[in-house]
């Protein structure tokens, strides 16, 4: 049995929390948060937040959390807030900010 976890509209560009998420996918649930406390990068701190949820969720349906393991890391796109930044002569270039859906689901191994 899956135990899932998400952070919907996350202001973070979803190609740069793939990566992180990525790299969690498969591994034991230590091993996960050993790797996302030492990334360098921005979208671990997200992630790990959404990894101890879904830890959560699996010991409040009492799950052995020594077996637990990372079977899905996704992260989707979300609405794009669009803002303008101006330019010279009265022109206006866009900004895109980007936000994310990420959705963690964690299983026991060996069930």
């Amino acid at each position: 049995m899956a135990y899932k976890a998400s952070h919907r509209f996350a202001r973070i560009a979803p190609r740069k929390a793939r990566l992180v998420a990525d790299m969690i996918r498969g591994k034991s649930v230590d091993e996960a948060l050993t790797a996302l406390d030492f990334s360098k990068k921005r979208g671990g701190a997200y992630i790990s937040v959404v990894l101890k949820s879904a830890i959560a969720n699996a010991e409040e349906k009492n799950a052995d959390p020594t077996k637990l393991f990372v079977s899905e890391s996704r992260v989707d796109e979300g609405p794009t807030l669009d803002r303008f930044q101006p330019k010279d002569r009265g022109r206006a270039h866009p900004i895109r900010k980007r936000t994310s859906h990420i959705h963690i689901a964690v299983e026991e191994r060996g069930a």
